[in-house]
């Protein structure tokens, strides 16, 4: 029978050697988890500015090539003004947090979409997704949640097609120039709802009230962010 000491550092050499191989495992394989990381944010902003539409087949070279022709990456501050020599890959917005991203996207020389990160807790995850706005810097062009923990099945739906479907065409300022945000309804939006309020909502997915409760908090929180870079867009027509 083995002696506690020996169990001890028997044991003791098992949890070194495991941590070990796993942080050489790790190391191995970040190259490939940060492109494809890299990757995943691509995608998700050529789909909320509309551009995978026009190519619902694309591989990832072609989604690559599309990236490089038709988004124009920049950096603003906290008062809406482009910040000259800057890009999203080369900030650390954590440390940086006077900046912020934004990627157009561009038909030739003209900018169709205004496209930027929006994030923050839902019921019981981070959740995190692009908003893209049209060139008139109102409508939403298109939004993604890509990444969440919530309820499969409940919660879990804000990442479906057939419900972020529902934000394209909505609007964030109300009719007097306020923004207003988007705000997801609790189940469905009435029908006596005025139409000057419906065109700001969203129906709610049953059973994930909460889900729809922390998306409406992060929502408004990153537009207001943003909003200083928006109306320059709207004043400048």
């Amino acid at each position: 029978m083995h002696s506690n000491r020996y169990t001890i550092t028997f044991a003791l050499v098992i949890c070194v050697s495991c941590g070990v191989l796993l942080a050489v495992v790790a190391e191995t394989l970040r190259p490939a988890i940060e492109k494809n990381e890299k990757f995943d944010i691509r995608r998700n902003i050529l789909k909320a500015t509309g551009i995978l539409e026009d190519h619902p087949q694309a591989t990832p070279e072609t989604m690559t090539q599309l990236y490089e022709k038709h988004i124009r990456e920049i950096v603003i501050n906290l008062d809406g003004n482009q910040v000259p020599g800057k890009t999203p890959s080369e900030t650390d917005f954590k440390k940086e947090k006077e900046l912020l991203p934004v990627y157009l996207r561009m038909d030739g020389d003209t900018v169709k979409a205004y496209c930027f990160p929006v994030s923050g807790k839902g019921l019981w995850s981070q959740i995190e997704g692009y908003l893209a706005l049209g060139n008139d810097a109102d409508h939403i062009k298109g939004i993604t949640f890509y990444k969440h923990g919530e309820t499969p099945g409940l919660g879990g739906e804000i990442s479906t097609e057939e419900y972020t479907d529902q934000f394209k065409g909505k609007t964030i300022f109300d009719d007097s120039g306020n923004m207003v945000s988007i705000t997801i309804a609790k189940g469905k939006i009435p029908e006596s709802m005025p139409e000057d309020h419906k065109k700001h909502m969203v129906d709610g997915i049953s059973g994930a009230t909460l889900t729809g409760k922390g998306i409406n908090v992060f929502l408004a929180e990153d537009l207001k962010k943003y909003e200083p870079y928006l109306r320059q867009i709207r004043k400048q027509g």
